[in-house]
């Protein structure tokens, strides 16, 4: 930047629209830099140097504007040397490409993560020895495809809530299925005055659960698989039977939490207001009371 100076007499008595300094202290290296006028006319090329190093802290190419006028300063910098270019040039691109070059890396990660999974999964499903002959007899291309697929179709197989399908049916057909109702018996829920309206309180899915019960199920369909069908011979067979008998029972045991957690909340009682039952302890705040009436309200609205 160049240093503008005047000796007119509007331009005399200027202050610093950035420090507040005036000529009388005594600041040199006055610039107009802008179409701004009146008390942001003028600054001192110093602190606007400083300003600037702020708003150029990653790259010294950003335009730089008036904060007051949004007009872009004129920045003239000094022919760099060929060397000083050629490195300038390839400290951008290696900054540019580090973000691709990390999430190529963390991809790798992952894939070769999932590779090292199924055949864990191949060799404790099938045995050690026969999982390592059936992968060396494998094409390679179909390793490299194949063995990464086993936890991702773990995984999507554990997004499928076949339980919630099983429960809709037992709610809906519970009352002509007689075993059910001497098993359970839920009168409160076969009041169609208390059912109608009600929302299910269901469990929400969490990521970290559905991938801890995907990659973990091999694990507990071999024990299982080995603890009730030590008679079968086979080692694929015997963690498949232990699968899915592990998940069948996990499924009804689910099932059955959830819907006598159903006919507890139908069965939930609000009683009225006795002042006599109230402890100083659970006594409503008059701010807690109002919200809670705001809410109603607007619910009923």
């Amino acid at each position: 930047m160049t240093e503008r100076s005047t000796s007119d007499p509007e331009d005399e008595g200027r202050t610093c629209y950035i420090c507040y300094n005036t000529d009388i202290q005594g600041q040199n290296g006055w610039l107009k830099p802008c179409r701004c006028s009146g008390s942001t006319k003028w600054v001192h090329n110093t602190c606007l140097q400083r300003w600037i190093d702020g708003q150029q802290l990653e790259d010294l190419s950003t335009k730089v504007r008036c904060p007051q006028c949004n007009t872009e300063f004129t920045i003239v910098y000094p022919s760099p040397g060929r060397l000083v270019y050629i490195m300038d040039m390839t400290d951008k691109v290696i900054y540019k490409m580090c973000p691709f070059l990390a999430g190529g890396i963390f991809i790798g990660s992952v894939y070769w993560m999932a590779v090292t999974y199924g055949a864990v999964t191949v060799m404790q499903v099938l045995g050690h020895k026969e999982g390592l002959n059936v992968m060396e007899r494998a094409d390679p291309l179909f390793l490299l495809f194949g063995l990464p697929a086993i936890p991702l179709t773990l995984i999507c197989g554990k997004l499928v809530r076949w339980e919630d399908y099983v429960l809709r049916l037992w709610r809906k057909h519970s009352s002509r299925l007689p075993l059910i109702n001497y098993l359970f018996k839920d009168e409160c829920y076969r009041d169609t005055s208390m059912v109608e309206g009600r929302t299910d309180q269901t469990n929400p899915m969490s990521a970290t659960r559905v991938m801890c019960g995907a990659l973990i199920l091999p694990t507990i369909a071999t024990s299982v698989g080995k603890i009730a069908f030590s008679s079968v011979q086979s080692n694929f067979q015997r963690t498949l039977l232990g699968g899915v008998a592990f998940i069948i029972i996990k499924g009804f045991l689910k099932i059955y939490l959830r819907q006598q957690l159903y006919i507890q909340q139908l069965s939930r009682i609000v009683k009225d207001f006795n002042e006599d039952d109230v402890s100083p302890s659970s006594s409503v705040s008059p701010s807690m009371a109002t919200s809670m009436a705001s809410t109603a309200t607007s619910d009923h609205q």
